[in-house]
This record gives structure tokens, C-alpha cells and sequence, in this order.
């Protein structure tokens, strides 16, 4: 693919060429990643970070770090497993699928707002994470009753994940 090249009239008369680079070549660029982990025994699993703010067009890739346990990557749509949707309205939702320990999956978003996804077998235990994709307007999701507690306590609040760019699972605490 070729890069369009302008000439610029800099000051002082001086003629200069400048790259002009398609918008979607700036987004472009390695995905960002969320750690899939858990402790020793198991008994706690979360996804770092748990907060995340990108740009339409980036791309997330989740690893799963965890030795001992299988996790998924997966949004909150009726279209997985009857979960509520907690994405936005036009977007597409996702499911990696069950990602052994050093499997990875990766999903780019391309609409602004708010991404609640969580892991299938931890949810119970909390193990959620919230995207926030450009600068959306207020979010509030009319379903959180059919959320378990743990997974809606977890959340961040989309102002943090705005304030912070990330945040992560030991400062979510």
C-alpha cells in the first residue's frame, strides 16, 4: 500500500514533502492486551486489566496467563448464553471460546461505547471487565438485576476508565 505524499510551503519559502497518513493507519498498531490470571489454587480469577479505554478501530487481544484454569473472553449479549446486552446497540458481540492456559483470542471494535464482557465459568466469582471505546455519552444498563453481585461489584466505573486510560485488577479492589 502506498502513502499519499503532499508538498508544503514551509516558511521562509522552503518546500518540503510531507506523508499523509490515512486515520486508520494511526489506529493500526499492535493489539492491546488483557491478562487472563488466576492465584495458586484457583479460588480467585480476574482479568487485567479490568478496565480498559481505547479508540474505535483498536484492537484487544486476551491471554490467557492462568496455569490452572480455562477462560473465556465474552460479551454480555443475548446472543451468549441469554446474557444481557451490555454492549452497544449496533456492535458486535464476541465469544473466544474456552482459551487454555497461552491461548489467545483477539476482537477489534469499531463502535464507541461501553463493552461489559466476562469469563463463562467465573462469572459467579466476578471475573468481568469493562472497554470503554472512544467517549461515549452516560451508560446505565437496565438489566444489572440479572447480573450475579460479584460480577456487578467488579466493574469500574466507566468516569475511572476515563480518567485512567486502565485499570487495573489490584487497584479495582
Amino acid at each position: 500500500m502506498s502513502i499519499p505524499r503532499r508538498t508544503v510551503l514551509l516558511a521562509a519559502g522552503v518546500i518540503a514533502p510531507v506523508l499523509i497518513v490515512p486515520s486508520r493507519l494511526l489506529r493500526a498498531g499492535a493489539a492491546i492486551e488483557v491478562a487472563m490470571q488466576g492465584n495458586l489454587n484457583g479460588g480467585y480469577v480476574w482479568f487485567d486489566p479490568i478496565g480498559l479505554h481505547i479508540m474505535p478501530g483498536q484492537t484487544v487481544r486476551w491471554i490467557n496467563h492462568d496455569p490452572g484454569n480455562a477462560h473465556t473472553a465474552t460479551a454480555y449479549h443475548p446472543t451468549n448464553f441469554q446474557r444481557p446486552q451490555r454492549i452497544p446497540e449496533t456492535a458486535q458481540p464476541w465469544d473466544s471460546d474456552y482459551l487454555m492456559p497461552g491461548e489467545t483470542f483477539s476482537f477489534t471494535f469499531e463502535k464507541e461505547g461501553v463493552y461489559d464482557y466476562f469469563c463463562v465459568p467465573h462469572e459467579q466469582a466476578g471475573m468481568v471487565g469493562r472497554i470503554v471505546v472512544g467517549t461515549p455519552k452516560d451508560v446505565t444498563w437496565k438489566n444489572d438485576a440479572d447480573l450475579p453481585k460479584a460480577a456487578l461489584d467488579a466493574f469500574p466505573s466507566v468516569h475511572d476508565i476515563l480518567a485512567r486510560g486502565r485499570i487495573h485488577a489490584e487497584s479495582a479492589q
